[in-house]
């Protein structure tokens, strides 16, 4: 299909596909890789940003909020519960240049955050989340604010049609919806129907698909059944940063096209393939950080998404998991039968499955969702990322 381009502000975002910002995945090397793949088309979030460690120049979230020149237009996603803090960052990162679009992340279930009521608990406090808006689209000036959002806490208190309203009234540019509760987190099956109910509650803003989305054919599809101008791409592209070449094609109505050979609009690389992304992640990670050996133990982590399906052995995985330099991982990637094609059942869920979990709140923080008392002062956080 070919898609209508996405509007963010003023930025245009054809095709409409944007990279989900993922705590410790998609820094400055990964958005690097994915815009690369992608022909620079797209729009591609920085890692979670809390809105306290902005302000004070916290050393390591001033390094993740760093761009490359050719990442345009720049996009931040900040996470905060305090009204004033979000309005200083927010006020801050217009001010000084930092970014070009500023995302707000309402959507994050981890227990470290929902406790303190920061992320997919805090929309379920209508008056605190419009507040929080309100400053933000007011501080941004010309900077367009989206937000990203789930369903709700869980089946018995749902709250997406409720912020989708409120962020309208407030200036929010778009909405992105995970077809989730934060009690679900990853497990279970995305609810694409509430996406569409969403689109129809908010026409006057662009609202964009997030779940379940392992391939091209779907991304297609979910904007098919939910009439959804766009979709956010997370778990789908870990190991996997070619989807983006995938994506574009599918919007852009034709297939994909590189050594590997296609199947519709997916590309299908060999291992030989996959492990030059490999080495070039590894080596990405490491120029950022500026240390070759702790680029590669950060690159750890996507070792065994980038190996899933493939005739990789358990001893073999294990080894290329604790490798602590770019010529240990050549070295084991080497060893590998390289001209593998693409598995059969490489596609599909990767990351965290878990769900049907009890979500941890602040204490009372369901007894009335107007009254903003169970804020706690110390519940912005203080570092970034993950």
């Amino acid at each position: 299909m070919t898609a209508a381009p996405l509007q963010i502000g003023p930025h245009t975002v054809q095709p409409p596909v944007v990279l989900a910002p993922m705590a410790g995945i998609t820094n400055a090397p990964f958005r690097t890789l994915c815009r690369e793949f992608s022909g620079g088309k797209g729009l591609f979030v920085s890692e979670m940003i809390t809105t306290r460690a902005l302000v004070e120049r916290n050393e390591k979230t001033m390094q993740l909020i760093h761009f490359d020149e050719s990442e345009k237009p720049r996009s931040i996603q900040l996470y905060g519960v305090d009204p004033a803090t979000v309005g200083k960052a927010v006020r801050m990162i217009a001010e000084e240049g930092l970014a070009d679009h500023i995302d707000l992340n309402f959507g994050c279930p981890v227990p470290k955050v929902t406790r303190k009521g920061g992320g997919s608990a805090l929309p379920f406090k209508r008056n605190l989340l419009r507040a929080i808006l309100r400053e933000a689209v007011s501080g941004a000036g010309d900077l367009p604010v989206t937000m990203k959002m789930r369903k709700g806490i869980d089946d018995d208190h749902i709250t997406y049609l409720d912020a989708g309203r409120i962020a309208v009234e407030e200036g929010v540019t778009a909405i992105a919806l995970h077809g989730r509760t934060a009690a679900q987190h990853y497990g279970g099956t995305a609810d694409w129907d509430a996406i569409a109910r969403l689109k129809e509650h908010v026409p006057e803003i662009p609202v964009l698909g997030n779940g379940d989305i392992w391939s091209a054919e779907d991304a297609v599809r979910m904007v098919r059944e939910t009439g959804c101008d766009g979709v956010v791409v997370g778990r789908g592209c870990l190991g996997r940063p070619w989807l983006f070449s995938d994506l574009v094609a599918a919007f852009e109505g034709r297939t994909a096209a590189r050594a590997g050979g296609a199947d519709g609009y997916c590309a299908r690389p060999t291992l030989h393939e996959v492990a030059d992304v490999m080495v070039r992640h590894a080596t990405l990670l490491g120029e950022w950080i500026g240390d070759e050996a702790r680029g590669v133990i950060d690159f750890r982590k996507h070792v065994a998404w980038y190996l899933k399906g493939f005739a990789v052995g358990s001893e073999m995985r294990k080894r290329l998991a604790i490798t602590s330099s770019l010529a240990e991982l050549r070295s084991g990637l080497e060893e590998l039968d390289l001209d593998q094609p693409w598995p059969v059942g490489a596609d599909g869920p990767r990351g965290r499955t878990s769900g049907n979990n009890r979500v941890v709140l602040p204490d009372g923080w369901l007894k009335d969702p107007y009254d903003c008392a169970g804020v706690s002062e110390d519940a912005e956080l203080d570092t970034s990322g993950g």
